[in-house]
C-alpha cells in the first residue's frame, strides 16, 4: 500500500522554523508530519486527539495584527478651517 505525503502550504516547521517543509500523511490510524529539511518527525493518534493547528503565515499574522496598539487618526479639513 502506498502512502501519500502531502506539504502543508504555509506551514511552519517548530523545530527549524521553515516555511512549506512540512508533510503530514496518515497510516493505521496514525498522523504522522515531517520536516523535509530538518529532523522534525511527529505522530498523533487520529482518533484521541485533535491535531493542534500548525503555525503558518496566515495565522502569525493574525495575532500580529490583534497585538498591535492603535492608532488615532485626526482628519485634517483640506480647506485649512
Amino acid at each position: 500500500m502506498t502512502v501519500t505525503k502531502r506539504f502543508i502550504a504555509g506551514a511552519i516547521c517548530p523545530r527549524c522554523a521553515e516555511m512549506d517543509r512540512i508533510r503530514s500523511w496518515e497510516q493505521n490510524g496514525i498522523r504522522y508530519r515531517d520536516c523535509v529539511s530538518c529532523d522534525f518527525f511527529e505522530q498523533l493518534p487520529i482518533e484521541d486527539e485533535a491535531e493542534p493547528e500548525l503555525e503558518t503565515r496566515v495565522n502569525r499574522e493574525r495575532e500580529e495584527q490583534a497585538r498591535s496598539d492603535l492608532q488615532t487618526v485626526k482628519i485634517l479639513d483640506p480647506k485649512g478651517h
